[in-house]
């Protein structure tokens, strides 16, 4: 059987990617262009200047991709690229590229939704076993997502209103930590020995998520401190904060993996590269017996070895896109099989 060789490319937000992936798991070069030191003074993503450092650098990851390949784009069989959710400006920036490469050289294309993309991460570290449970967890999603086969999704817990990862970065603020503050948040909470006690929000009879009673309860907390002329501890309050998100994920996960028998758990998004997380679903899933992958850390964050990865297997299906591809800034996980 021919390798499958794929040249996927992701620009959904701040990080500029191109990578080549043989047969759906193998990275053959991975080469990523991050935006955090110059976003970082601003305090977040500013849409504007996302895109402007995507059309830097669009051209250069993909020439350097193909370097480290050491390959010719006639070596290829198919161009993928995140169709959305994403930025809209930084999504056209990729799209573009990815149709212009496809249409000079003649290979077929294919849109790949983002998050597909982080739980195909996983695909990377060792094959999916069906029927498998995704924890989905970043600045803009939190969901609890369902697949019985490759290509088919189902979302059976999802944000009510922040995601994990978007309360991180506020909760960080508060603490005046700089962008993007999960790792400092979750740096602080393993230095402290003591927490502040924040609520969890449980939303009994539903796999759903909410953090912004969270993000308030903390807010709150600092101040009251402030009127009462006092000082917060601030290791203590990451503390609290990541046990509070920690306890609700990795309990609402393994109560999902019970009801619906899966064989396999996988953590995909940027904050599964956080540390109490990743102990926590693994502690869990060992003493529950049931299988569980995390992506290494350069793998959490958006990359575009995860796109290629999910390709893959659309291409095998006979998925395709054209040329009319389109940014989708908040496109739905639909499943790609009947």
């Amino acid at each position: 059987m021919k390798d499958i060789y794929i040249l996927a490319i992701e620009t959904s937000c701040d990080e500029t990617a191109a990578a080549i992936i043989r047969n759906g798991s193998e990275i053959v070069s991975n080469v990523v262009a991050s935006q955090i030191e110059s976003q970082k003074r601003f305090g977040g993503v500013v849409p504007e200047i996302a895109s402007r450092h995507h059309v830097e650098q669009i051209t250069l990851v993909i020439e350097e991709a193909l370097k480290i390949a050491n390959m010719q784009p006639n070596d290829l069989t198919a161009v993928a690229v995140t169709e959305g959710p994403g930025l809209v400006g930084a999504l056209l920036i990729g799209i573009n590229a990815a149709k212009a490469f496809a249409f000079v050289h003649n290979l077929p294309i294919i849109g790949v939704h983002h998050i597909a993309g982080h739980i195909y991460a996983n695909a990377l570290v060792q094959p999916m076993e069906f029927p498998l449970l995704a924890l989905v967890v970043s600045g803009g999603h939190t969901e609890l997502v369902l697949m019985k086969e490759h290509g088919s999704f189902e979302v059976i817990g999802e944000t009510r209103d922040d995601a994990a990862g978007e309360a991180y970065d506020k909760v960080a603020r508060v603490l005046n930590m700089p962008y993007p503050g999960g790792p400092h948040i979750d740096r602080l909470a393993h230095e402290a020995k003591e927490a502040v006690e924040f609520p969890r929000a449980w939303l009994e009879d539903s796999y759903d998520f909410s953090f912004s009673g969270l993000k308030s309860a903390v807010i709150n907390y600092k101040h009251n401190m402030d009127q009462r002329g006092e000082e917060i501890i601030p290791e203590q309050v990451a503390k609290g904060f990541q046990d509070s998100v920690v306890e609700v994920l990795t309990t609402k996960t393994v109560r999902a993996a019970r009801e619906y028998n899966v064989k396999q758990v996988i953590a995909a998004g940027g904050v599964s590269a956080n540390k109490g997380l990743r102990t926590s679903l693994e502690q869990a899933f060992n003493c529950e017996g049931i299988s569980f992958i995390v992506p290494p850390l350069k793998l959490c964050t958006d990359n575009a070895a995860m796109i290629g990865a999910a390709a893959t297997y659309m291409y095998e299906v006979g998925v395709r896109g054209n040329l009319a591809m389109n940014g989708v800034p908040g496109k739905e996980l639909i499943s790609w099989i009947k």
